[in-house]
């Protein structure tokens, strides 16, 4: 029983079951046809023609029959084993594995996608060993400058005094502050977060959130404005996730918009969705880099960001919670010097 579990002998019975069924119609339809055409003297002579001509046309169908049984099933099976060898190949770790594409279009739709697969594959593979590495290369460098206060203690080099404590403290905070960044990553990711979404107004919790970071406004120089409609901007989300993604994009407005700058909030609403746009006349954004942004530890300027103690996945953790809250966040700028603006889109709600 076990070789008519095989696609190939399956193929080929088929194949043999038609040529059966036409002899055997064939010969019933000649001998109905016989006894009331042919004379009784003449039915044997006939009879004996009719049984030739039919183990001909049987043989011949059984040799056609076979050789396009044969063709058909190596047209099948072919793609069928390098699908099944690539894929265990993909399944031990080689990416790379591609399959040629047949020339049947159902095939063919199987390969392509099998192939989408295998890139797909392939991309989250890289971004799994980018994101190690990130994750070491971030977690080195408080880690090394812990290293280093602790041996200039040891070695006398540094007095183990409130100043010294201090900066070691500065360093042990970022560290906690980055592996809280990462979990609330993972946790964003796997969908993992409790969403308690609302109905609420869109601009007092954008004035709110300018009225907490005046202060560095304030202490950077910084002008601010908010265009917001006279009407309420009813959306449909959480308002504490929509005021962590908005601290998000003000802060880094705040973070890279340098002194006497100026940043613009800018709330408008269509029929479906609020837009809050966050303008600023900061360093700006590469061309080049805009479709990275959102990407985990990306960052435009490297040495000013870590300096500024961000973990490079901010932006990623806020649009994975506008994605959450059934919106998302685009960004936009003109090119390095000309500012940048980046627009959180939520789902309008209907007054209640």
């Amino acid at each position: 029983m076990g070789v008519w579990r095989q696609l190939r002998w399956r193929i080929v019975a088929a194949q043999m079951l038609v040529v059966l069924a036409g002899v055997v119609t064939l010969i019933v339809t000649a001998e109905a046809l016989a006894a009331r055409a042919v004379a009784p003297e003449l039915l044997p002579a006939f009879e004996a023609a009719v049984v030739k001509a039919l183990v001909v046309a049987a043989l011949a169908a059984a040799v056609v029959g076979l050789g396009t049984s044969i063709v058909l099933v190596r047209e099948i099976l072919r793609p069928l084993r390098q699908l099944a060898a690539s894929s265990r190949r993909i399944a031990s770790g080689h990416y790379g594995e591609r399959i040629a594409v047949p020339i049947s279009d159902e095939l063919r739709d199987v390969a392509q996608s099998f192939n989408q697969m295998a890139e797909s594959l392939a991309q989250i593979e890289q971004q799994r060993v980018t994101l190690i590495g990130n994750v070491a290369h971030e977690l080195r460098t408080p880690l090394a400058g812990l290293e280093g206060y602790l041996e200039g203690l040891l070695d006398g080099v540094l007095p183990n005094d409130p100043e010294t404590i201090s900066a070691m403290q500065h360093e042990v905070r970022r560290l906690r502050r980055l592996v809280d960044d990462l979990q609330h990553l993972s946790r964003v990711e796997a969908g993992q977060i409790i969403l308690q979404p609302e109905v609420f107004d869109i601009v007092p919790l954008a004035q709110r959130i300018v009225s907490q970071l005046r202060p560095q406004l304030i202490e950077q120089c910084l002008q601010v404005a908010v265009a917001a409609p006279g009407e309420p901007l009813l959306v449909r989300a959480d308002p504490d996730r929509t005021a962590q993604v908005l601290v998000n994009l003000v802060g880094n407005a705040i973070r890279y918009t340098p002194e006497d700058g100026c940043i613009t909030i800018r709330i408008r609403g269509d029929a479906s969705h609020a837009q809050i746009a966050i303008e600023d006349t900061g360093i700006g954004i590469p061309p080049e880099a805009l479709p990275y942004l959102f990407e985990r530890f990306y960052r435009v300027d490297p040495s000013r960001s870590r300096a500024s103690g961000g973990s490079g996945i901010g932006l990623t953790i806020a649009r994975h919670l506008a994605w959450a809250m059934g919106g998302d966040i685009t960004a936009a700028s003109p090119g390095i010097g000309q500012g940048s603006t980046f627009t959180l889109i939520l789902p309008r709600a209907e007054p209640v």
